[in-house]
């Protein structure tokens, strides 16, 4: 049987310590705040504060119940206070001698039954144990920022760690209302170990560049539903400790992809570490503000200098298929005459019904009026002639994934579109400088890659290729706001934004499975609640295809040539065996 825990101590209150120990005060258990000096602890005392003063504002707590909250918690800047503790949290900063160091004194404080637990976010829980008498009773207890939110917690269970120490510590983390999922002591345990790959690439791809910080995080937001673009959630969690992961996981894994890229530790070093500094990545209004304020890297906004936009009246669309309707309908919406071109008429007719029903449901719902739908409809006009596309300002092409397919297109629409008008390919992973250089004008081809369904989902990227003229990248840019859509422009290399940051992140999470670390479901779990995703790994992969996850695992790995972009042999092995996903009924689970 559990034992009921009445009495825990916290030691360390920065912003997760506060949080454990209103997690704890919050559940009726009375806590023991420890800080190192009387600064400290005053701090700590303002963030519980500060918190419990946002959620009574929110309906989220009464105030009878967030002053007894206050009333379970005492505060004191000596360790001995701790001694009839049954549980101790240590949360100070993530440095292995100074966590050691705790818990070896808190070893000859508490009782000889009471536990020992550490929120260490990725050092070795096994190292920290062995610096007590008594390693049995240690367990990691990993919570995750905001701790009063989000659900999610790692129960670390090492070699050596008692069955009944974790068996309790989980059971408690149910009481507090959490998930917990019980993992090994490995560097990053599951939600980091994946989610600082991805942080750490994001990273990447911004000192090199690639993309600028708010087309980065924009894209992950709008693209993937993403609570937080990858540099804003760095900021918050804070470089310092970012990089104290990363340069963990790459000491206990050797992968590269968590070798901390080199910006990191320079910020570090300049003290540029995030939030708490008021500068990282992005410059805040004071040091622990939420508010970012612009600076020198804020884009202006607007065309660039110099550059004039190209007119766009008239829009052509080539293809029939869900994303050439969704982008018909996203243009004609607009108040763009927009003209499909489908290779039969039944094609075409298909379109135009697609359409007609999309409109009716927007009426049904009351999104619509039958005028607005009737005059949206009428904008949209269907022929099996790609000649019809002569006088269009803009062609989106959005036909089949092949090249081959796609340059015979835009030889035919160089043939046949109008000097100065631009033309756009939808492709996710096909290098647009090859339909580029089919025609015998490269500057006007640009890459306008919408999402599935593209009626909804706001992200565009927009891709120039190293040929693409600036007035074309920024008509299309302008356009895709007048659409109503978020556009975020990148370099024409495999995967863009969106993909490349994704898949090698689910790729890391099958190598995971593989290697019988986590099951799917816990996996899931982790980044659901854990991280604030919309959907988990597998879950996602189900959906997107497992056929389809592999050809661009595939296509990343031959482009950047990293070992660890190499598709896990688990998802090889699923594709030869016809598991493909939903679409298959199977998939990493089944569906009736």
């Amino acid at each position: 049987m559990s034992r009921e825990f009445t009495k825990v101590g916290v030691v360390g209150l920065g912003t997760m310590g506060a949080g454990i120990v209103e997690v704890f005060a919050r559940n009726g258990i009375e806590v023991v705040a420890v800080e190192a000096d009387a600064k400290a602890l005053e701090r700590g005392r303002g963030f519980l504060g500060r918190s419990t003063e946002r959620a009574v504002g929110r309906g989220k707590l009464s105030q009878d119940d967030a002053d007894a909250l206050h009333e379970r918690v005492t505060y004191t800047t000596d360790l001995a206070d701790c001694a009839d503790c049954q549980l101790v949290v240590e949360a100070v900063p993530e440095n292995l001698d100074l966590k050691k160091r705790i818990l070896s004194a808190l070893d000859g404080i508490v009782a000889p039954d009471a536990i020992l637990a550490t929120n260490t976010s990725s050092l070795p829980v096994t190292e920290i144990a062995v610096a007590t008498s008594n390693p049995k009773r240690v367990v990691g207890m990993h919570f995750f920022n905001p701790a009063p939110v989000l659900q999610f917690v790692e129960v670390i269970k090492t070699v050596v760690t008692a069955d009944d120490v974790f068996e309790e510590v989980k059971a408690l983390a149910e009481r507090l209302q959490k998930k917990p999922v019980v993992v090994g002591d490995r560097a990053g345990f599951i939600a980091n170990a994946l989610l600082f790959g991805y942080l750490n690439h994001a990273v990447s791809m911004f000192e090199s560049k690639y993309a600028t910080r708010e087309d980065l995080d924009a894209a992950m937001r709008f693209g993937c539903g993403y609570p937080m673009g990858p540099l804003a959630l760095l900021d918050l969690i804070g470089l310092d400790t970012a990089y104290e992961i990363l340069d963990t996981m790459y000491r206990q894994g050797r992968d590269r992809l968590h070798a901390p890229r080199p910006i990191i530790k320079q910020m570090v070093s300049a003290g540029l570490t995030g939030r708490k500094s008021g500068r990282g990545f992005y410059t805040y209004a004071a040091p622990s503000s939420s508010q970012v304020v612009p600076d020198s890297q804020t884009p202006s906004g607007g065309a660039p200098a110099g550059v004039t936009l190209r007119p766009v009246a008239t829009v052509g669309v080539v293809g029939s298929g869900t994303m050439a309707t969704g982008i018909v309908e996203v243009f004609a919406k607009a108040g763009f005459p927009v003209t499909v071109i489908a290779r039969g008429q039944d094609k075409v007719d298909g379109v135009m019904t697609a359409i007609g029903k999309s409109l009716a449901k927007a009426v049904q719902r009351g999104k619509l009026d039958q005028i607005a739908a009737d005059d949206i409809a009428a904008r949209v006009s269907g022929s099996t002639s790609r000649d019809a596309l002569a006088d269009v300002d803009i062609v989106v092409e959005a036909i089949a994934e092949n090249l081959e397919i796609k340059q015979e297109l835009f030889r035919d629409l160089d043939r046949i579109c109008k000097p100065g008008a631009i033309l756009a390919t939808t492709t996710s992973s096909l290098p647009i400088i090859d339909l580029a250089k089919i025609t015998t004008r490269p500057g006007d081809v640009v890459g306008m890659h919408f999402f599935n369904p593209a009626q909804v989902m706001r992200l565009v990227e927009v891709v120039h290729t190293v040929a693409t003229e600036p007035d074309v990248v920024a008509t299309v840019v302008d356009l895709c706001g007048k659409v109503g859509k978020s556009p975020v422009q990148c370099g024409d290399r495999s995967g863009f934004i969106v993909n490349a940051l994704l898949f090698p992140y689910l790729n890391d999470a099958i190598k995971m499975l593989e290697a019988h670390y986590a099951t799917a479901d816990e996996i899931d779990t982790a980044m659901k609640t854990g991280c604030g995703l919309p959907m988990g790994p597998f879950e996602l992969l189900d959906v997107v295809g497992l056929d389809v996850s592999l050809a661009i695992e595939r296509e990343l790995y031959v482009e950047f040539r990293e070992p660890g972009f190499a598709p896990a042999p688990l998802l090889e092995h699923m594709v030869q065996a016809g598991y493909l996903g939903r679409k298959t009924k199977r998939g990493f689970r089944t569906y009736a």
